[in-house]
């Protein structure tokens, strides 16, 4: 892959992500909160963007979206490496316990 077709990756995938955040925003503002990881501050301003500002926004070589789980903990209960299948929702409620706290550390 070339750096300009990394590049119109990033770009597509930036207005992708702002489509689905803002539509989530829209819907259900609290768990667009929570989805996203995002503070209540920035769900407003994802939520009011027109759609030209996205597109300027989701041109930028930068990737806007990051992963959230950023520990060996949270990705092992998510991968269930090493573990039964039967675990697995467990692993997985899990997960999302860990998360739902750091959203809220991060609010």
């Amino acid at each position: 892959m070339t750096a300009d077709q990394i590049l119109a990756e990033i770009r597509e995938a930036n207005l992708s992500y702002l489509m689905l955040a803002q539509s989530l925003i829209r819907v259900d503002r609290e768990q667009a909160l929570y989805r996203l990881g995002v503070s209540e501050d920035t769900a407003r301003l994802i939520g009011a963007l027109t759609p030209a500002q996205m597109m300027k926004i989701a041109a930028t070589n930068t990737l806007l979206c990051r992963f959230r789980m950023d520990d060996d903990i949270v990705w092992g209960l998510l991968t269930s490496h090493g573990k039964p299948a039967a675990n697995e929702s467990v692993n997985r409620l899990h997960a999302s316990i860990l998360m739902a706290g750091r959203h809220q550390e991060a609010a």
